[in-house]
């Protein structure tokens, strides 16, 4: 294009081209290629080296451009025309020089210089509508697949959540999800295209001298040497300030989160954050120095290199135009021509790279969507209606799944556990509760017994590995999990809030509540008051997991929020540990009135919850080992009244 300009400027002006032209012209030129090489070796092929495109992979990914075929179309279409409208002006400018000038055709000049505004505006469209339809693919895969990755993710069991890296998680619904979106638009683009005008221009300039053409092309080795070799380097450059940067913002991550900013401050360590955030800081900044020096060094020769190929189309070009081989016209088109093979040439001789180092996103991607959820609907599960609560576990025995099952090794923070011959630990033995419609039962036992194990099987986060687990009659299995876990609510030891309003926090359970159905759910959890107090009421925000509210009074809006489901089993999972003397008083008293027609399951360390059950459940390594009312299992001894008088003797020393 700059040699399209310079000759468009030297026949204006009716002279013969110049050095400094020619200088100017082969140098802007070959910082053009330069610049095309570059892109290509700051891609890192490091996983792509050595490996094979897997047709399948190839068939899924089609699969998934599938809806914008129409676009596609257009873009392949788009991408044709404009390498050969990019063949006009040195065409035009060939028969100028050749024919029109001596002929001193004013006419005819006129009209080829207009032909070659309206090859320029017509190209001008097609880049244009070349944007377009690649914009509405890349961004349209982009959504698809965003979208298909969230859904997948979240409905994934929860030792999916406790071995994965959340970073890495958020880096595949971002980074692999762009990387596998330019692999379509951009380096399958980028191919298509380099091969259109290659073709093209080859042609063209064969018709025009097959010899200027072929010393051309062997030049092309001046290129890729230096660019293998370099191209080591800066690679090797840009994965450590990758690493550089994402050690940065870890560090920025973790310490600019609310509890790690407390931690910094309590224990007084900000000058050494900034000592160690300064390290690595220093580290990005060396490493981009280094490589940009690098690569203005490699440009610089890239450049040299470019003159040279440019110089010798001008030397033997001229040489048959001296011996009447070729026209003046003819050595000014390959002279033009000749730019346009350098980079596609060039990019094409690493193409196979490029394409498996792009596929590489897409295969990160569907490894995620190919990661086998075990707990999800059987093909024909039920739908459960109207529930009334009644819980049975019939013989239950579970383990908690291997490091293997339900988990991505690439997303976890180091290598997936070895599976021992013998499997996990088995954590229930056993184990059978009824617990009727409308009633209280109390699970108790020492630490590790199976308490919070039990309870997550029942909304079923874990699948039983062995006995069964009803609901009203019906296995959980044969339920669809929304059914199932809209009849039940569950308020954790340690309640997660959003970062929003204390009212959308509410409303993540009822989103049609309105305030005064918040009020009064605020008003029985017996947190009303302290709403009110807030800034803005139930508008307020409460702050990244909630943390302007005490740890009490998120777990009285995480009640009023149950209470708002309006379940018909409640899980408490030590919902009251936070709350002092007084709350915890009300909050119970709120908890007789609402789960008076529910069932409820809890678990609790604390006298009053225990005492008021209408049956307790003792958990003992994983086994029941006792079972009934406070007063007998008083009466019996064993477990239950040893742990009463450690509770007695505990709650009594608390002031």
């Amino acid at each position: 294009m700059v040699l399209e300009i310079c000759t468009a400027n030297i026949l204006a002006a009716g002279t013969q081209p110049t050095a400094v032209c020619e200088a100017h012209c082969i140098a802007v030129a070959s910082r053009d290629v330069s610049m095309a090489m570059m892109r290509m070796l700051h891609q890192d092929s490091s996983k792509a080296e050595g490996a094979t495109l897997d047709r399948a992979l190839v068939r899924r990914v089609a699969s998934w451009a599938a809806p914008y075929k129409a676009q596609l179309t257009g873009f392949l279409v788009a991408i044709v025309a404009g390498s050969l409208l990019a063949l006009v002006p040195p065409l035009v400018f060939r028969s100028i020089i050749d024919s029109t000038l001596p002929a001193g055709d004013s006419d005819m000049l006129a009209m080829q210089a207009g032909l070659v505004v309206a090859a320029a505006v017509v190209a001008m469209v097609t880049s244009l509508l070349e944007r377009m339809w690649s914009a509405r693919i890349g961004e349209g895969l982009i959504f698809d697949l965003r979208v298909a990755l969230f859904d997948h993710v979240q409905r994934m069991p929860l030792q999916f959540f406790t071995r994965s890296q959340t970073g890495a998680l958020v880096s595949r619904l971002n980074n692999d999800v762009i990387g596998a979106q330019r692999a379509v638009t951009g380096t399958l683009g980028t191919v298509a295209s380099n091969i259109v005008t290659l073709i093209t221009t080859l042609v063209t300039m064969v018709a025009l001298d097959w010899r200027v053409t072929l010393v051309s092309v062997l030049l092309l080795p001046l290129f890729l040497v230096p660019a293998r070799r370099v191209g080591t380097r800066l690679q090797s450059y840009t994965r450590r300030g990758m690493q550089l940067n994402a050690d940065m913002n870890a560090q920025m991550t973790e310490r600019f989160g609310v509890a790690g900013a407390m931690l910094v401050k309590l224990f007084g360590r900000h000058d050494e954050e900034t000592e160690a955030f300064s390290d690595r800081a220093a580290g990005v900044r060396d490493v981009g120095i280094r490589s940009a020096v690098y690569t203005r060094v490699f440009m610089a020769a890239m450049a040299l290199v470019g003159a040279v190929g440019v110089a010798a189309v001008y030397f033997l070009g001229g040489r048959a135009v001296i011996s009447g081989s070729i026209t003046a016209g003819s050595l000014v088109a390959l002279a033009t021509l000749v730019t346009r093979i350098y980079e596609p040439l060039t990019s094409l001789t690493n193409a196979r790279v490029d394409v498996m180092s792009a596929f590489v996103s897409f295969e990160r991607v569907f490894e995620v969507l190919d990661a086998p959820n075990p707990i999800s609907d059987n093909p024909d599960a039920e739908t459960l209606t109207d529930p009334e609560g009644h819980v049975r576990l019939e013989e239950v025995t579970f383990a908690y799944p291997s490091g293997s099952e339900g988990s991505v090794a690439s997303l976890e923070t180091g290598p997936v556990e070895r599976v021992l011959p013998g499997g996990s630990p088995t954590v229930l033995h056993e184990v059978s509760i009824d617990i009727p419609s409308g009633t209280t039962v109390a699970l108790v036992g020492p630490s590790g017994a199976g308490k919070s194990t039990v309870a997550s099987l029942i909304p079923r986060l874990y699948d039983v590995c062995g006995g069964k687990l009803t609901l009203d009659g019906h296995d959980v299995r044969d339920l669809t999990l929304e059914s199932l876990r809209g009849a039940i609510g569950v308020v954790a030891q340690d309640p997660h809030l959003f970062h929003a309003t204390v009212g959308d926090n509410l409303r993540y359970a009822a989103p049609d509540a309105t305030d005064d159905q918040l009020r009064e759910a605020c008003r029985a959890a017996r947190v009303l008051d302290v709403v009110e107090g807030l800034p803005d009421g139930l508008d307020t925000m409460v702050g990244e997991r909630g943390y302007r509210l005490s740890g009490g009074e998120k777990q009285r809006l995480a009640i009023a929020r149950m209470l708002l489901k309006d379940p018909a089993v409640v899980v408490l999972d030590e919902a009251t540990s936070s709350l002092g003397a007084e709350n915890e008083q009300a909050i119970q008293q709120a908890l007789r009135t609402a789960l008076a027609d529910r069932t409820a399951v809890v678990i609790a360390h604390r006298l009053s919850t225990i005492v008021g059950a209408d049956s307790i459940v003792v958990l003992d390594a994983g086994r029941v080992v006792q079972q009934g009312t406070h007063a007998e299992l008083l009466e019996r001894g064993g477990l239950y009244a040893e742990l009463y008088r450690t509770l007695v003797t505990s709650e009594a020393d608390t002031p």
